[in-house]
């Protein structure tokens, strides 16, 4: 088959992830295009990673190259305008984390998704490892019994210089802090494991830095399956940790990376009874891929090929963003709140931030 024809939006740090991750898949794909309104960098980009053909704005990438598939590497705060255009123009959409700014635009992208006959996806790259596969089909089998308690901690350091970029910290630009733009990736993760989410309670706080946004959240999430799950985003952990850990009926079983993860970060603990039955599913369980961008770039790939939507859908996207804004929504009103609060008719649809966070 002819190569997926791909384009790359934004040839900034993040875009050079994408670059080489879409190397490294080799005749699957070819890179046939990038834009960026930064003429040097546009072109630093374009030598060193072979694309043919450069553009300073979208629309000329889209009519010229026509790709099936756009890589939007750009801030935040543009991906909702640049990934409807895509859309329009019948190209399908990678994304990266947050798809968009607020619940309110990424509805807007499922309906030009059904619209146009494009798909989204957005990069959630933590739910295509082995380590993660593995854990989800052995819950699916049963083997784990059910989803008691879960721990879901992303503990890293900013200092104030990152918050001191123009675009960071801010609501308008960035959509929020370590909730909405760094904890969202083991969010995400937390969800692909545990499904629905029902209730949030949380509080979030400018505990050292100085931007718009928190520094600081800490939740308590209830899922539909009855677990629970504590959820802590701190840019403000010198000791920097992501871990993820839940407790099943028949086992425990934890990951501890910080960016990514590979087979060696996870651990089983079976309860005395099951040990041979949960270790046996464990050591016959998918392995041998690290959480990449990679990993989820050939699935995406293979689902392009075989007609169905790219993961991770928007539909999956919605669930994680929702809880996002469920957090904000619970911290800056001060009670629980669940899925059916962040409705068109609330504050946190259109805005993370609602009407604003107390310390405004």
């Amino acid at each position: 088959m002819e190569p997926v024809r791909v384009a790359v939006v934004g040839t900034g740090n993040i875009a050079r992830l994408h670059a080489e991750a879409l190397g490294r898949l080799g005749d699957e794909v070819r890179l046939v295009g990038a834009v960026d309104v930064d003429g040097a960098r546009l072109s630093a980009f374009c030598d060193r990673y072979d694309v043919p053909a450069r553009h300073p704005d979208l629309a000329g990438l889209l009519e010229k190259e026509q790709p099936e598939l756009v890589h939007i590497c750009t801030p935040p705060g543009s991906h909702h305008e640049l990934a409807l255009a895509c859309l329009r123009a019948g190209s399908n959409v990678l994304v990266e984390k947050p798809p968009t700014l607020n619940l309110a635009e990424l509805e807007e992208l499922v309906a030009a998704e059904r619209r146009y006959g494009a798909a989204l996806a957005t990069v959630f790259q933590h739910r295509f490892g082995t380590g993660a596969l593995r854990l989800r089909a052995m819950l699916d089998a049963g083997v784990l019994g059910r989803p008691l308690v879960a721990v879901c901690h992303t503990t890293w350091l900013r200092t104030q210089d990152y918050f001191d970029v123009e675009w960071r910290g801010r609501w308008d630009t960035e959509g929020g802090g370590p909730t909405m733009g760094h904890g969202i990736h083991q969010m995400d993760l937390l969800c692909a494991i545990l499904g629905d989410w029902t209730e949030v309670s949380a509080l979030a706080r400018q505990q050292a830095r100085r931007s718009e946004t928190e520094d600081l959240s800490m939740a308590h999430v209830s899922f539909a399956n009855g677990a629970v799950a504590s959820v802590v985003n701190s840019l403000l952990s010198t000791r920097e940790e992501s871990y993820l850990r839940f407790d099943f009926e028949r086992a425990t079983v934890e990951l501890t990376h910080l960016y990514g993860y590979g087979d060696d970060d996870w651990r089983i603990t079976p309860a005395p009874e099951y040990t041979d039955e949960v270790l046996a599913a464990w050591r016959a369980g998918a392995a041998g891929v690290r959480s990449s961008h990679q990993a989820q770039f050939a699935e995406v790939v293979r689902s392009l090929r075989a007609g169905t939507p790219p993961p991770v859908s928007s539909v999956e996207a919605r669930r994680t963003m929702r809880l996002v804004a469920g957090v904000y929504a619970s911290a800056f009103t001060r009670r629980p709140v669940g899925p059916a609060d962040l409705t068109e008719a609330s504050p946190f649809h259109r805005r993370m931030q609602g009407d604003g966070p107390r310390w405004s």
